[in-house]
């Protein structure tokens, strides 16, 4: 079953202090705090302050997932942000993380695979200390979408919010750590959820700006659809593949996106919510953070214990995907 030995040795998160409540929403935009919770599950989300970038998040869940570890700056050899909202374009969020955490040995960079970015990075990861070139990796997902979200856009701007989580990755021992990976594309979908502009097909100019095409735009409907078919299609294959059925599932710990996208997930596995990590009522949509930062929340409230088979799964714009399970 187990094809390799890497594992999770330490976690950490950080949220930013500001929360924005349904009831703040309500001031900004055509909306109540009944119709978000009806169709979100969302409560409230954190924001950060004027100064605080995507790094700043990375760099606050990284120290925390290193203490956890135990691990000095010296130990790390590689980084790994996992972003879609980085600090700027170029250079990578990654390198000025691995600047300000003092990782003089390690070599960096970001990836973008949206809302299953962290899952594209842990494979990542998993494959450099499988082939011999890293002993340790931080990993790392850091979202700030508030400064990318259209504050005037009632259908967008309820669902996300900011935050960072971080995992260090080593051999593990034997009987434990990551059975699989596997991650899926789809092209044909990328209108679906999409930044317009700012890139090279979109240059910046008055007439973005003024068309508010620096700011997400997404088809609600099809993102659903695309997540309760095709997301569930491949946790099945993961799990036939490894031959573990869903019943031997300890937790699964699924991108936090929407409740209803959460529980169609679960009913169509034929898991029980009681086996199912949520706190998206707490935090919204954090993108590549979203992971593990429930992933460190699991760990506080005594979740999961040694032993545990474990699924992440992931979704988001591409459209990607991606399944992990674990054996803790």
């Amino acid at each position: 079953m187990y094809h390799n030995s890497v594992g999770v040795v330490g976690t950490g998160y950080y949220l930013p202090s500001r929360i924005l409540r349904n009831s703040d929403l309500e001031k900004l935009v055509d909306t109540s705090d009944e119709w978000i919770r009806a169709r979100t599950g969302i409560r409230e989300r954190r924001i950060v302050s004027e100064h605080e970038a995507a790094s700043d998040l990375a760099v606050n869940a990284g120290a925390e997932a290193m203490k956890s570890a135990a691990v000095n700056p010296d130990e790390i050899d590689l980084v790994i942000v996992a972003t879609l909202s980085p600090d700027m374009l170029f250079p990578s969020t990654a390198c000025i993380v691995q600047h300000k955490l003092g990782l003089k040995r390690a070599f960096a960079f970001d990836i973008e695979a949206a809302c299953s970015g962290f899952l594209f990075a842990l494979s990542i990861a998993e494959q450099y200390i499988t082939n011999g070139t890293c002993k340790t990796v931080l990993v790392i997902g850091a979202e700030v979408f508030s400064r990318i979200v259209d504050w005037q856009d009632r259908n967008t701007c309820v669902l996300f919010g900011d935050g960072a989580g971080a995992v260090i990755l080593q051999k593990a021992e034997t009987g434990s750590g990551i059975i699989s990976i596997r991650l899926g594309s789809d092209g044909s979908g990328a209108d679906l959820l999409k930044l317009p502009a700012g890139g090279s097909r979109l240059k910046t100019s008055h007439e973005t700006i003024k068309d508010r095409q620096h700011f997400i735009k997404m088809n609600g409907k099809e993102i659903y659809k695309f997540a309760t078919t095709a997301v569930v299609k491949a946790i099945k294959a993961a799990l036939d593949e490894q031959t573990i059925s869903s019943a031997e599932i300890d937790l699964l710990i699924p991108h936090q996106a929407n409740i209803r996208i959460i529980e169609c997930i679960a009913e169509k596995l034929k898991i029980p919510m009681g086996k199912v990590f949520v706190n998206l009522d707490k935090y919204g949509n954090t993108s590549s953070a979203s992971i593990p930062i429930a992933l460190c929340e699991a760990l506080e409230q005594n979740r999961i214990k040694k032993g545990d088979i474990i699924v992440f799964v992931g979704f988001g714009a591409g459209l990607t995907w991606g399944t992990a399970i674990i054996k803790w």
